[in-house]
């Protein structure tokens, strides 16, 4: 699952994704539309999807494992609501991370997260596929760096 290319834009609401680098902010695509806007950095602070994570009671769990816990999941155990009471948020966040830290982990911080998966998961730009094959891929450039190594000695 590769969400280094999707952003959260503060002032903007939704997930967008990244289009261009300039040195006075971003230009960003909507996930829906397609249209592409400037996106000043003295009016914005910009979060890459792929460096969230979540504090756990030993250390914090990456976006991207969250949110394959939750594809893995869909199935037997939905996600609720965003808007739903605080006791049902924890309740499933408790089923997905069993391990996240109560204390530093706001129920905003949860919403944000289930809001963000239902966003992603409703356009199909999370799937278990793309990861497996990319591990495969990636076990596939180790071996031929090794033979290309083996024939140079």
């Amino acid at each position: 699952m590769n969400l280094e290319e999707y952003v959260a834009v503060s002032g903007m609401s939704g997930l967008f994704r990244l289009v261009a680098n300039r040195n006075n902010g971003l230009v960003v695509a909507d996930l829906d539309s397609g249209k592409s806007k400037f996106a000043p950095s003295r009016k914005h602070q910009f979060t890459p999807l792929a460096s969230i994570g979540i504090y756990t009671e030993t250390d914090t769990e990456e976006l991207s494992a969250i949110f394959k816990t939750m594809l893995e999941q869909l199935e037997k155990n939905p996600p609720v609501s965003p808007k739903a009471s605080a006791e049902d948020v924890v309740e499933y966040f408790n089923k997905i991370l069993p391990e996240f830290d109560r204390d530093k982990v706001n129920i905003s911080d949860i919403r944000k997260v289930i809001k963000w998966f239902n966003f992603l998961n409703e356009r199909d730009l999370l799937s278990l596929v793309e990861e497996e094959k990319e591990k495969e891929e990636t076990v596939e450039e180790q071996k031929t760096k090794k033979e290309e190594k083996t024939k140079e000695a």
